[in-house]
């Protein structure tokens, strides 16, 4: 196998299929990513195949294991996918174990960083495994591992080792040689002689293990997150009290309101009365107690 270009061997564990939800975007968001991606041409070379995979066991431990973390692959990476995008799912993890850049063992490849900030397969380290699988599509996702398993090639993905989903883009996209579109993945192999099919003849492992999930991180992390986007109670200028429905404060008031559980009551002193400086202003104009009311008393 040629080598990789360092600066794609030293990228790739940073190459992850991870996506955000599609319904967190907005739609302009999805336009760009999808127009961006159509702008990515498609790979002139001559698509190859890695070949048929196999080596385990029918009947063994190994197989069985094998077998449920290919089936997670396809069914949480691909699960409303077309049987064609969850076939080409599997035929990337199978790839990865024949390709000497990747683990050797099925398990390996589909859980590859699990433990880490950034791994290869989202569904491993975002948490996405703590949702229940629905029966149907874990049955269907559950055969289309067997098949790849027992040798079924998916052959429009050639020799693909990543794909990401249509509505993002990332960096790496740039950096590998685009296969084609299935349903809504795209799939890319290496550049060059790495992903010529010569590059694919490592054999298996010889053994399985599905690693041990540290679920209580997930909850930590999704407990976390809700705590951070809880929303504070707005705060509206000159309240001193809970509002009341029957409050005839205007929305657009930054008054003070009274509470009138305290005792006191609003008053408003009269000027005339109260100011010295009022009075003393209108003496020195030949004035004294404007506005004055009669006294009942003085009245003819």
């Amino acid at each position: 196998m040629a080598k990789l270009d360092p600066e794609l061997q030293q990228g790739l564990a940073t190459m992850t299929t991870a996506a955000v939800s599609e319904d967190a975007l907005i739609a302009e968001d999805i336009d760009s990513a999808r127009s961006r991606n159509l702008a990515i041409p498609m790979m002139q070379a001559r698509l190859e195949n890695a070949g048929r995979f196999s080596g385990i066991p029918l009947a063994s431990a190994s197989y069985r294991t094998a077998s449920q973390c290919l089936a997670q692959a396809v069914y949480y990476e691909a699960a409303l996918e077309p049987e064609a995008g969850q076939r080409a799912v599997a035929q990337v993890v199978l790839n990865r174990v024949r390709h000497p850049a990747y683990p050797n063992s099925v398990c390996g490849v589909v859980y590859q960083g699990y433990s880490q900030r950034v791994c290869q397969f989202s569904f491993t380290c975002d948490g996405a495994l703590t949702r229940t699988p629905q029966a149907n599509l874990w049955k269907r996702a559950q055969a289309v591992a067997n098949d790849a398993l027992s040798g079924r090639v998916m052959p429009d993905v050639g020799t693909a080792t990543h794909y990401h989903a249509d509505y993002v883009v990332p960096k790496w996209a740039y950096t590998l040689g685009k296969i084609t579109k299935i349903g809504r993945h795209i799939f890319y192999r290496f550049p060059g002689s790495p992903g010529r099919s010569a590059s694919f003849y490592r054999g298996w492992s010889g053994r399985e293990i599905l690693p041990s999930i540290d679920f209580d991180r997930f909850r930590l992390a999704a407990s976390q997150q809700d705590d951070a986007v809880s929303i504070e109670p707005a705060y509206t200028p000159g309240l001193t009290v809970e509002p009341d429905v029957k409050d005839r404060h205007a929305v657009a008031d930054v008054g003070g309101r009274i509470d009138t559980t305290k005792t006191w009551r609003l008053s408003i002193p009269d000027p005339v009365q109260l100011s010295a400086g009022y009075r003393s202003t209108l003496e020195g104009q030949g004035e004294t107690q404007p506005h004055q009311i009669p006294n009942e008393e003085t009245q003819p």
